[in-house]
């Protein structure tokens, strides 16, 4: 174990099942603050407890360990874990039963965080705030509803599950990237609207309170030719207009979106001037790699103090994260567990 190396900016994945070597040294550097796992990281439940415990024995500090863990198409973890559905199925039932729906999103972040949390996993990146203006697939039945109202009361009530069940929240993509229909994975989406029309679906931001922001891999030329995630303006207006303290990730680095910055270092570079906190580079150990060999970042000691807020924490209302079978046998997450199944 490594004791007392400070976090870094750099938010990257591993191999496997388990760490390789490689991993290890990656790991261990001290320009990495963190670990996003995929589903090629999971084989079952006893498994993947492994696994956080190995990377948590790493350093100490322990590295927080995240995952894109939304429910509907976006769950990393399926066998073994709590089938989620989709967002959209919330804002349905809002339509019919608001109450209702309210108190499902909750049961929702309640399975989703303490599920995670028994398992060793600290943070998963929810909600989607994105308004769903029917014409991008990649957002789709992710989204709750085109009515920003009701995205930011179901992701309200989602969030207090999600903090119930010793989480954070993650809002994305910030400012929307609900109207754009390409997709940032493989291209690279501008969205040609009025800063008025945006700020439709910025209404979210301004009214929830969250840990974490991810801003899209899209260009709004209204406020600048840059993607939102490498854009100072919009990451500015996050900040200021949106009174938004928490940590803003970039989306991956490695995603066709960002390519517009340049090669690997440029795009890091892009990013951390831009202002956000911690810089996500997935599926491409190769530019890890890079990275940590050529990118030279200054030491921002503000950006560095908001990592450990993800962190998980015990939740409801333990001194410890519940085991599995602790909490198969709480009355709270049995409750939860049959609202979701009532979906």
């Amino acid at each position: 174990m490594s004791t007392n190396v400070p976090y870094g900016p750099l938010m990257i994945d591993v191999e496997g099942l388990s760490l390789t070597e490689a991993d290890k040294y990656r790991l261990l550097h001290p320009l990495v603050g963190g670990v996003i796992l995929f589903s090629r990281n999971y084989k079952d439940p006893l498994q993947l407890s492994a696994l956080t415990q190995e990377i948590a024995s790493l350093r100490q500090p322990p590295l927080p360990i995240t995952v894109d863990h939304e429910g509907g198409r976006v769950q990393r973890f399926r066998e073994g874990f709590t089938r989620l559905p989709a967002m959209r199925l919330l804002g349905e039932l809002f339509a019919k039963d608001p109450i209702a729906a309210d108190e499902s999103a909750e049961a929702v972040g309640l399975v989703l965080a303490s599920e995670l949390r028994a398992h060793g996993v600290d943070f998963s990146f929810a909600p989607v705030l994105d308004l769903d203006w029917g014409r991008s697939g990649v957002i789709g039945d992710r989204s709750f509803s085109k009515d920003p109202q009701i995205v930011s009361r179901l992701a309200a009530a989602l969030i207090r599950g999600l903090a119930k069940g010793g989480m954070g929240s993650c809002g994305k993509h910030f400012p929307g990237h609900g109207w754009v229909e390409a997709d940032s994975h493989v291209a690279i989406p501008v969205d040609e609207r009025s800063m008025a029309e945006i700020e439709i679906d910025m209404q979210p931001y301004h009214e929830l309170s969250l840990d974490a922001v991810m801003p899209a891999h899209v260009i709004y030329p209204v406020l600048d030719d840059r993607p939102a995630g490498f854009s100072p303006r919009w990451l500015e207006k996050l900040r200021l207009e949106c009174q938004f303290e928490g940590i803003i990730f970039s989306d991956d680095l490695s995603m066709e979106g960002a390519s517009v910055a340049g090669s690997i270092v440029d795009r890091a570079n892009a990013a951390w001037d831009a202002g956000c906190d911690v810089l996500l580079v997935c599926n491409k150990p190769d530019f890890v790699d890079t990275l940590i060999e050529e990118w030279k970042p200054e030491a921002h000691p503000v950006r560095a103090a908001r990592i450990p807020n993800l962190l998980g924490q015990p939740g409801l209302g333990k001194a410890q994260p519940l085991s599995r079978a602790q909490l198969e046998a709480n009355p709270d997450y049995q409750a939860a567990l049959k609202r979701i199944q009532a979906l």
